[in-house]
């Protein structure tokens, strides 16, 4: 059975943060789906109190799989009193298009209130 779930081992979201490129710090958070011992895809994310920031979403080819990493990952941010979330500017916004999650194009924000939706694959 598939797993989609936050990582809690701080040196394990670190370690996936430095081989994406990515800068590590306080606010670096991911969600895993796994089958047994194998990652099949992740959210690398920044969350404070104010705003989430998606940095990374892994598989972007696979849309079920990565409409559900991301529901999960936006789930954290909901469970935070966090209704801002974001897609960095380095991520490319195709895969938030073709899951109708884009809130605002100019402003990279996702819709979160898409949530308390059915999945919003798309295949286009």
């Amino acid at each position: 059975m598939i797993s989609v779930l936050p990582e809690k081992n701080k040196d394990k979201i670190k370690e996936i943060f430095g081989e994406n490129g990515l800068s590590y710090n306080e606010k670096s958070g991911g969600v895993f789906a796994t089958l047994g011992s194998e990652v099949l895809g992740y959210c690398l994310y920044y969350l404070d109190d104010k705003s989430m920031t998606v940095l990374k979403l892994y598989p972007q080819d696979d849309l079920m799989l990565a409409d559900g990493i991301l529901r999960s990952a936006l789930h954290i941010s909901a469970e935070h009193f966090v209704m801002d979330a974001r897609y960095s500017e380095e991520m490319d916004e195709t895969v938030f298009a073709r899951l109708c999650f884009i809130k605002d194009r100019k402003n990279r924000t996702l819709d979160i209130d898409k949530l308390f939706g059915g999945c919003s694959c798309a295949e286009k």
